[in-house]
């Protein structure tokens, strides 16, 4: 793998239901030098959800040929769909002089803070606890009995993760846990 370009970026990872998404566009509507660095996915679009905007949706076979041609910096399969971080993305966000936010899973996380040491700083959002996520995603209305089941053990697996972030912030009230990100990221955005 070659060496990534010269440029810092936001990592937030967490479990599904823990807030990462909520506090991610928090960040990006305060500030216009992070960026959200848009992933691929080969599951197909939710309602509403613009190819390029939300996601790059690829087939199977096209995500299957980027693994192969290293295109990614990160990438997982979960729930029977493949997701990755396109790296031309997020060096064409750097080379323009944004901070890339990376909302990703554990494993992917772990990837791209090895590839760019002190030029990522990652984040992991906490539940306060495995019954106020499992609340969460039932008020969500998404869940079936499956795929809640799914969720949660995917996400007892990922908080055993927690400490191998450079931070961890318990979402168990949105502005606080949006105010302690925030006092995270600014010194690393200002360098």
């Amino acid at each position: 793998m070659s060496k990534p370009p010269k440029g810092k970026i936001i990592v937030i990872v967490a479990p599904s239901g823990a807030g990462k998404t909520t506090i991610a566009r928090r960040l990006l509507k305060e500030y216009s030098k992070i960026r959200f660095s848009v992933s691929a996915t080969t599951r197909a679009p939710r309602k509403g959800e613009v190819n390029g905007k939300d996601y790059y949706f690829l087939t199977s076979d096209e995500f299957s040929k980027k693994v192969q041609e290293g295109a990614f910096l990160e990438w997982e399969e979960y729930s029977g769909n493949k997701y990755g971080t396109l790296r031309s993305e997020v060096d064409k966000l750097v080379e323009s002089g944004y901070f890339p936010l990376l909302d990703i899973e554990v494993k992917g996380a772990l990837n791209v803070e090895k590839l760019y040491n002190d030029d990522a700083i990652s984040i992991f959002i906490q539940p306060p606890s495995m019954e106020e996520l499992k609340e969460r995603l039932n008020n969500r209305g998404s869940e079936n009995k499956q795929t809640l089941q799914k969720r949660l053990k995917r996400a007892e697996m990922e908080m055993r993760y927690a400490d191998n972030f450079d931070y961890s912030v318990v979402n168990d009230d949105l502005d606080t846990a949006y105010a302690e990100v925030k006092a995270i990221i600014e010194p690393f955005i200002t360098d």
